[in-house]
């Protein structure tokens, strides 16, 4: 099966409609198609426009490929429920600061650099920790299906290089993070949007990662995190590959059954 789950449109911060993303994928050879639109402090969609657009989809490409209404719902999200969603991706975006605000570590390097040296001592091992501590609750505080992009904290480092993601002041907080998720059953994503954007050379979860994933019996996804349609499927074979070395034999795929219910399948590598 051809799928992805986590797909952004420009009714979020996407440059594609979501009529242009399903065409895309449609010619592409896709199976299913999961729309996952941001709902979080920063972006959020107008909800009802955005169910009935992915209804109406759904409708008209019926019987030709599966479409899916997720929600990327960041775990500081406190607006209107997403009533409607099929499933859930949990992402952490932001980190609570002493003062009361939020913190993106996502936006630039710079703004997380500002982080760094007003808030945490101008050590990046400790913005990590207070990301991962912050992580390691997504679950608890979203209910999600899937646990999306788990170490975006480190998503500028391979451009600009700022810690060691194999130093134990990284990893610790990491694995401790990635051991409390994988207890929830969860699915974690194998995303590839800043790979197949070209910002970072490895997927989340990169490769330490994974191996530890493997370890603890995890289950994992495919996702683009597609914000344009060339790349509904960027970085798809490479991340495979990455998988198989580090002994996954197979991915999870969701798709509607003939009550209309989504069931979850195994696909093999």
């Amino acid at each position: 099966m051809l799928t992805n789950y986590h797909t952004h449109t420009t009714l979020c911060d996407g440059k594609n409609t979501p009529a242009e993303m399903t065409e895309a994928a449609y010619r592409k050879g896709f199976d299913a198609l999961g729309f996952s639109g941001h709902m979080d402090p920063s972006i959020r969609m107008d909800w009802g426009r955005y169910v009935r657009e992915i209804s109406g989809l759904r409708e008209s490409y019926k019987g030709r490929m599966d479409i899916l209404l997720g929600v990327e719902l960041d775990q500081w999200w406190r607006g209107e429920p997403v009533t409607g969603a099929e499933y859930v991706i949990g992402s952490t975006h932001f980190i609570s600061l002493p003062d009361g605000r939020l913190g993106c570590v996502d936006w630039t390097w710079e703004e997380s650099d500002r982080l760094r040296r007003e808030w945490f001592g101008a050590d990046w091992y400790r913005l990590a920790a207070a990301y991962y501590e912050t992580e390691a609750r997504v679950w608890e505080r979203t209910r999600c299906d899937i646990l999306g992009h788990f170490d975006l904290v480190a998503c500028f480092n391979h451009q600009r290089p700022s810690f060691d993601e194999e130093d134990p002041r990284y990893l610790r907080p990491a694995m401790e993070a990635l051991e409390t998720l994988a207890a929830t059953g969860a699915v974690f994503e194998i995303n590839c949007g800043a790979y197949n954007r070209g910002r970072r050379r490895d997927f989340y979860p990169a490769r330490p990662l994974l191996r530890r994933l493997r370890e603890l019996g995890a289950e994992v996804c495919l996702s683009s995190d597609a914000h344009q349609a060339e790349l509904l499927d960027g970085g798809f074979a490479d991340a495979r590959e990455a998988l198989r070395a580090c002994g996954f034999g197979h991915t999870v795929c969701w798709r509607h059954g003939a009550d209309g219910a989504l069931e979850r399948v195994e696909e093999g590598l």
